[in-house]
């Protein structure tokens, strides 16, 4: 293999010294800059800067070092084409064959509270991106790492005889992905800052939660056998770093591959069952929507008392718990012969695995809970896309405002406010029907609310359920008494929604009239 050159220029430091280490050991040659070379050279290799190679220091408090055509030629120069190689020899300059390089850290230093304008801008890389960019363009004859998990197999190619082609186009495309991301995520922040930003560099400046233009990268983790029909083709795509809680973060323990439909069901199974802190809680979902959701003392009891909301919808379901899986709500499970698709738990103990251990076509997931929510929700329509801020907003009691003249017992003030965290999750219009803990009746997805009404109570009634002294959530307000009559008819005794009609006085009558609680929210949960 002949003398190669490696420039290391690295702001996340993770592996590089071990990495230059084993570079030095298969005979090439280091260089490096700034801080990097320091370290290196602290570590007892034999690097030369920068500086040396150019003839020039670093100037502009570090802006310009490496923007140099001694370091631009020497990656840039095609190995094939003679003409290329005569201009090198002609100009003293040798190649740069491997360029490790990972950009200023911009996106945590905008994530800190008190990063100012001008934090901002020093924290983006000028430098690095264009040796990136022209090492990628140049990868039939340059290596380019980005990322420090992919020292070893670099390394592991190097000792076979040098880095193939196959390894070098892939990293090449790795970082040209990188390079547009960074760029977007500057874009973004630019294009956030509220007018007057530019006067005060020194201060935090206020960011709008949309900017101009908007630019989001994935990657993708899977392809999937279809969409939601067979005759779709479908992936699945992750952000970075999924926070803490949210659905991307999961670890299948066992089971089929997910689903198109089953990763979007499990979302909203997963989303809905999170709200709940207090007690185990239990949510079934089928087709997007929640069949079935419990809270009780143990998990076991919150699993079969959600079953019991609809034993037929919860076949094929999505089994969502906030509590680890354990023994006895996992042979629960298996007692009530439901057939599961997915079930979804923070952690699932060995026991509850061997109860599964049997069945599996069960997929098993593990997903950490956490507080993280998603920046921004999309829903793609023809030619765009519509964006907004999540729907976190979660009512308490002391938010909720009585508007009749019976106010609700404590117990029942339990039930609405459980009620309404449920209703958030139904696709509207929704209305759900609680009590003790538990769904009784979930009318989803209707062009009408007293639709909604009905369905539940058809549901309800399916399950040998009774709806008497019930607690009800309307998603949105009532815009006549009729659908609250409705409600009242299937045996609701108070009532959940978030008022704001124009008839809002007459549906507060008809409640005092048919002898109901009644307490508004202020807050509406659409969901769509």
């Amino acid at each position: 293999m002949a003398e190669l050159t490696a420039l290391l220029s690295v702001s996340d430091k993770a592996g590089v010294v071990d990495f230059a280490r084993a570079l030095h050991g298969l005979g090439v040659r280091l260089l490096s800059t700034g801080g990097t070379a320091r370290l290196l050279a602290d570590a007892g290799l034999p690097v030369t800067e920068v500086a040396e190679r150019t003839g020039f220091p670093e100037m502009l408090d570090g802006r310009v070092k490496t923007l140099h055509p001694r370091i631009h030629a020497g990656l840039l120069a095609r190995r094939e084409l003679p003409s290329h190689m005569q201009a090198l020899r002609e100009h003293g300059i040798g190649t740069i064959d491997l360029l490790v390089v990972n950009l200023y850290p911009f996106a945590q230093a905008t994530a800190r509270a008190d990063c100012t304008l001008e934090d901002a801008i020093e924290n983006i890389d000028i430098g690095g991106p264009a040796m990136l960019r022209a090492a990628a363009k140049n990868w039939t004859g340059v290596t380019v790492l980005i990322d420090p998990a992919d020292y070893a197999g670099v390394l592991d190619e190097l000792r076979a005889g040098g880095v193939g082609r196959a390894t070098r186009l892939r990293l090449a495309g790795k970082v040209f992905a990188h390079t547009a991301a960074y760029d977007g995520m500057i874009g973004n922040y630019l294009g956030a800052l509220q007018p007057g930003a530019e006067d005060s560099p020194a201060a935090v400046p206020v960011r709008e939660p949309f900017p101009t233009v908007y630019s989001l990268q994935l990657t993708k983790t899977q392809d999937m056998r279809y969409g939601e029909n067979p005759h779709q083709a479908a992936a699945f795509y992750r952000e970075g770093r999924p926070g803490a809680g949210l659905l991307a973060g999961w670890r299948q323990l066992q089971g089929k591959e997910l689903s198109y439909n089953n990763i979007a069901d499990a979302d909203a199974a997963w989303e809905c069952v999170r709200s709940f802190e207090d007690l185990p809680a239990c949510v079934i979902v089928k087709h997007a929507n929640p069949c079935g959701v419990a809270i009780a003392p143990t998990l076991a009891e919150a699993y079969h008392k959600a079953w019991q909301t609809d034993p037929t919808s919860a076949f094929g379901g999505i089994v969502a718990l906030n509590r680890p899986l354990d023994e006895a709500t996992a042979r629960r499970i298996g007692e009530n012969k439901q057939f599961v698709e997915v079930l979804i738990a923070p952690a699932i103990t060995p026991e509850a695995r061997a109860v599964f251990a049997a069945k599996q076509n069960v997929r098993l997931l593990e997903v950490a809970l956490g507080g993280a929510v998603n920046a921004l929700d999309f829903k793609r329509v023809g030619g765009g896309m519509l964006l907004q801020t999540p729907d976190v907003k979660n009512v308490g009691r002391s938010e909720l405002r009585v508007v009749t003249r019976k106010a609700p017992s404590d117990a029942q003030l339990e039930d609405l406010l459980f009620a309404w965290k449920v209703a958030k999750f139904v696709k509207s219009n929704a209305i759900v029907f609680c009590g003790a803990g538990m769904t009784l009746g979930v009318g989803a997805g209707q062009m009408s609310r007293i639709d909604s009404a009905r369905i539940a109570r058809i549901k309800a009634g399916n399950a040998g359920l009774s709806l008497q002294g019930s607690a009800v959530a309307s998603d949105a307000f009532f815009p006549f008494r009729d659908g609250l009559d409705v409600v009242i008819d299937e045996g609701a005794a108070c009532v959940i929604q978030p008022g704001g009609s124009m008839r809002d006085d007459e549906v507060i009558a008809a409640a005092d009239e048919r002898g109901i609680a009644m307490v508004f929210t202020g807050t509406r949960h659409f969901r769509h």
